[in-house]
């Protein structure tokens, strides 16, 4: 499932200016069918399970563009497709990592 779901959103999401996809080998979140991670530096990031591409590939393309259009990643409740309302796994801040100070 996840190979078509990356394919069929390649076609979909390449107009999306500042949007890269990259699939990834697992997210372990086994028991949610197909899960995908909306994530960017500076943002939010955001774990959805419960996807297929039969029935939600409409609703990731529009989670995928509202996301990319959010300034901090924050798209509102009301404004999140169905699954992605129902679906969520996680939501995790941006995350900033601690400069190593030069030996």
């Amino acid at each position: 499932m996840g190979p078509g779901l990356y394919e069929a959103l390649g076609e979909r999401l390449v107009s999306v200016p500042d949007f890269a996809l990259k699939a990834v080998e697992c997210l372990s979140v086994c028991k949610r069918l197909c899960t995908v991670a909306l994530a960017a530096a500076g943002k939010w990031t955001y774990v959805v399970g419960d996807l297929t591409c039969e029935s939600h590939l409409e609703d990731i393309v529009i989670a995928a563009r509202r996301y990319a259009a959010s300034p901090e990643g924050i798209v509102p409740w009301r404004e999140r497709p169905l699954s992605f309302r129902k679906g969520v796994v996680s939501r995790t801040p941006p995350l900033v990592l601690a400069e190593t100070a030069p030996a």
